[in-house]
């Protein structure tokens, strides 16, 4: 299911701007071409479509997932319709790639990866954090012992953005708070170099309505004893900067979440930094990603697997515990499919 020339076929599932910034991503992947875009309104839609080049616009994600010409559809609706979009499209044979969160909670995950394995399509949680050069070059130097035992983890992602309760970042009805959006980034980080994570406390501060956190820290412990403390936030600017220390050294990495820089810093020597800048704004790695799954039959990545996913929807479940806030089914509003 592919073009005359090998590349897959994409659809966009919604035209919010994290399917622009995809988009831009996606141009610069010579193994994707764009059939199709689907949006709540055909209006919508013709417009992304007319500011994309893309030739199919739909007004509605049914007939996105029903479209003959779609191989791989990437789902860019808000969090709380993951799920469903995910649904849709893979009960209808495509190839899904989820923007993280993968789902609101474990459970939802669950149903998703489930989904994919009855009907044997490819699925992945759009992280594309993990696909970036500078992250890889930083995996690399660890586990090629530049700075010995990996100790500890320190990461921090956080935006100074005006409280607006309607606002999707502080809206619970919209699946808002600091956690799901901006808390996922450090919480993989932690989890990708440290294995199976146990949460020793997490601590909160809400939003004036009491409805979601803007400010979460968490503490947790990897599989072989290495902490990591991980904070996220909505109303106060953070670093955003990953440090990783080992018992010889350590890397820190600007930026993290977007990183074309690292540092090395070793004992005794001076440091040293690497730049791996990207060839378009970074998200075209991610769609290489699925490409090369999908060429090669593979229904997950290696480098992003669902049981990684699920690990981390777990994980945002128990800090959610921890401060009361569940987000039901009956509080997030529908939207049409």
């Amino acid at each position: 299911m592919t073009d005359d020339n090998g590349a897959l076929r994409w659809g966009v599932l919604g035209t919010g701007g994290i399917a622009h910034s995809f988009m831009e991503g996606l141009r610069a992947t010579p193994t994707a071409r764009v059939t199709a875009v689907g949006s709540r309104t055909r209006e919508r839609s013709q417009e992304f479509a007319a500011a994309w080049g893309i030739p199919r616009a739909h007004g509605s994600y049914t007939d996105l997932a029903a479209d003959p010409e779609v191989d791989v559809v990437y789902v860019a609706s808000p969090h709380p319709w993951h799920h469903p979009h995910a649904l849709l499209c893979l009960n209808a044979g495509k190839h899904v790639l989820v923007e993280k969160p993968m789902a609101m909670n474990a459970f939802q995950v669950s149903e998703m990866t489930a989904a994919a394995a009855d009907n044997g399509v490819f699925l992945m949680e759009a992280m594309w954090t993990r696909f970036l050069p500078a992250h890889r070059l930083a995996r690399e130097l660890i586990a090629d012992g530049a700075i010995g035992e990996l100790r500890q983890i320190s990461a921090e992602f956080g935006v100074n953005a005006p409280y607006d309760p309607d606002h999707r970042l502080f809206n619970a009805d919209l699946g808002g708070g600091a956690l799901l959006d901006l808390g996922v980034y450090p919480l993989m980080l932690a989890s990708w170099y440290l294995g199976e994570l146990t949460l020793v406390g997490a601590t909160r501060r809400l939003s004036p309505d009491h409805m979601v956190d803007t400010h979460t820290t968490m503490l947790v412990r990897g599989e072989q004893g290495a902490t990591a403390t991980l904070s996220c936030a909505s109303l106060t600017a953070l670093p955003d900067r990953a440090v990783l220390a080992g018992t010889e050294g350590r890397v820190e990495l600007p930026l993290f979440w977007a990183a074309t820089d690292l540092v090395l810093h070793r004992e005794g020597r001076e440091p040293e930094t690497f730049h791996r800048p990207f060839r378009a704004n970074g998200y075209e790695y991610e769609a290489e990603e699925v490409a090369r799954c999908v060429a090669a039959g593979l229904s997950q990545s290696p480098d992003m697997p669902w049981d990684e996913s699920l690990r981390l929807a777990v994980l945002t479940d128990r800090v959610r515990d921890m401060g009361g806030l569940v987000y039901s089914a009956p509080t997030v509003k529908a939207v049409p499919l």
